[in-house]
């Protein structure tokens, strides 16, 4: 027991306290000033900030990340994946990268489907044929070559480190490779690398991937051409062959990445950078954006039931447009001029009234496709004045499981991120449209939204998360969080979210996110709850252009690390 026996000791213990409390709540973006790299992994960031450190810039040091992120964060990172990038370079150019991952060939509309024509989830999930043509190595390798400063020896040079030499499981890793042990058992190639001789891997154990580093070689040695027209190529097809896939030599040499314009908005002065399809990201970002432009908020609306209210059924109509119309624009016609105008905005707006409208009614003949949440994003941004956002991904965590024997890197599982049968779910619970039918060489519809937010032409925020289908709306409660209510990037990345995609209709929200009398305001509007949930892993760059300061902050519900010099 304490005994106070005085009033200065007494002093002492309340100053104790008031300090301890101040710790406990101070919450303070990372602070520099010739560059920033936020990113999901600690030993991932520090290579992306030593690039900036060298003179490279923010493409180089992103590269130089996804590379590193694919030998230390493998749940996500990867060069068996694909993804999304978005830049807007010194220059004031913005530009779009898609990496993603492609049908191969051999793919057709029924291949998940049992001889009775019910979707088999398994089937798009799990083995060799839900893996689509991976992007990530192109990726990467055209955004250095077209827009990086540095070689693809220099940048890629840390990952074939980390690979070789290895690096120590902390508990947040190890638990997460451990997790899925049941799975890499079934997979000898799997099990020789992210297994003890089939047990779980102990914390603190030194993380050495051989293979892998060999073929972070051969790509450092030959490029992209390796992969998609060489030995690896080669392997991954034979491989395929023998495990009953349907990759075929021509499904990688004939991948390209394209670069696409990007969807451009705006938010109450602020400019908006996003992806466009085959990511529905941008396009939802900026619909609901330009719908909320519309009410006038308050700081003290922040997280209120009214404020609450207007995001959910903002986010109804615009996740029921997702679900209708998007898909891949170079298989289907995507309304995009349509989706993102005012003036569909204000019709939404002029629909959204005091209380909850059933998701029923606003559309009924499309289900919604769930998408998964394993996917990782980071954001860069260097002393020249380019900025990027990248997001990529395996799908579900550690993809189908699958390693290439002998190439060291996990494969994906995206092709059950197409609409294997309209109107039914996959894995994650998000469903679609004919848009995002199965097709030859047809990209999987994705909710991957890097964002880059300019004021006065000038990048002041790199943003972007994992998630799935709730990507977009942590995206945009984000860019609220600032644009609304003045918080600085680590407060904006921090706070509750809530998520609402339609169907089924119920509001998602966070561990002591909500109080009881938000819920009980909204349960009167007639909204629904579904249990409470981790959401997003933000990992976000502020930018303040007058005093050339970058802020960064790392989601606290992750294990990342923003770094700056």
């Amino acid at each position: 027991m304490l005994l106070l026996t005085s009033s200065k000791s007494r002093f002492h213990l309340i100053l104790f306290l008031c300090l301890s409390a101040n710790l406990l709540f101070a919450r303070n973006p990372i602070r520099a000033k010739h560059g920033m790299v936020v990113s999901a992994e600690k030993y991932a960031t520090k290579v992306g900030v030593n690039i900036l450190k060298m003179g490279g810039n923010a493409v180089d040091a992103a590269v130089a990340v996804g590379f590193a992120l694919a030998v230390t964060y493998p749940a996500a990172g990867n060069i068996g994946g694909g993804g999304f990038l978005v830049l807007y370079d010194k220059n004031k150019n913005a530009t779009t990268l898609d990496f993603r991952e492609k049908a191969p060939l051999k793919s057709h509309s029924k291949m998940f489907l049992d001889s009775l024509g019910n979707f088999v989830p398994e089937l798009s999930q799990n083995g060799w044929q839900s893996s689509g043509v991976p992007g990530t190595v192109a990726g990467l390798c055209y955004a250095l070559q077209k827009y990086g400063t540095m070689t693809l020896a220099e940048v890629i040079q840390p990952a074939i480190d980390l690979a070789e030499n290895g690096f120590l499981l902390d508990y947040h890793s190890s638990k997460s490779i451990n997790t899925s042990n049941k799975d890499f058992n079934k997979y000898e190639a799997s099990k020789k690398i992210f297994t003890e001789n089939g047990k779980e891997l102990t914390e603190g154990r030194l993380f050495i991937q051989t293979d892998l580093a060999n073929t972070l070689k051969l790509i450092r040695d030959n490029g992209a051409d390796d992969f998609y027209n060489g030995s690896i190529a080669s392997k991954i097809v034979e491989e395929s062959d023998r495990h009953g896939g349907i990759f075929s030599l021509e499904d990688f040499s004939s991948y390209k990445v394209i670069e696409r314009e990007p969807i451009i908005g705006s938010y109450k002065g602020y400019k908006i950078i996003s992806m466009g399809p085959p990511s529905s990201g941008g396009i939802c970002l900026v619909q609901a954006l330009n719908v909320l432009e519309n009410f006038n908020f308050t700081k003290n609306d922040w997280n209120s039931s009214n404020y609450l209210h207007k995001i959910i059924e903002t986010c109804k109509y615009v996740y029921a447009d997702r679900a209708e119309h998007l898909g891949d624009s170079d298989f289907v016609n995507v309304p995009v001029d349509k989706l993102i105008s005012k003036d569909y905005a204000k019709e939404i707006f002029n629909s959204i009234n005091e209380n909850a409208v059933p998701s029923k009614e606003i559309s009924s003949n499309i289900l919604l496709k769930k998408e998964s949440e394993e996917t990782t994003h980071f954001s860069v941004a260097d002393k020249f004045g380019n900025a990027v956002s990248l997001t990529y991904t395996l799908n579900s965590s550690y993809g189908n499981k699958i390693v290439v024997d002998g190439l060291g890197f996990l494969l994906n599982n995206e092709m059950d991120d197409f609409s294997s049968k309209p109107g039914e779910p996959n894995q994650y619970g998000l469903l679609g449209s004919y848009a995002n039918s199965i097709e030859p060489q047809k990209r999987m519809l994705s909710s991957m939204t890097p964002t880059i937010i300019l004021q006065d032409d000038k990048p002041i925020m790199i943003i972007g998360t994992p998630g799935g289908a709730t990507i977009i709306t942590q995206v945009m409660q984000t860019i609220l969080n600032v644009a609304e209510f003045g918080m600085d990037i680590e407060d904006a990345v921090f706070v509750p979210r809530i998520h609402h995609q339609w169907l089924p209709d119920e509001v998602y929200y966070e561990p002591f996110g909500l109080s009881d009398d938000v819920i009980k305001n909204l349960s009167q509007k007639g909204h629904k709850f579904g249990k409470p949930r981790r959401l997003g892993l933000m990992e976000g760059i502020s930018i303040d252009q007058s005093n050339k300061l970058f802020y960064g902050a790392s989601d606290p519900r992750g294990t990342g690390k923003a770094m700056g010099f």
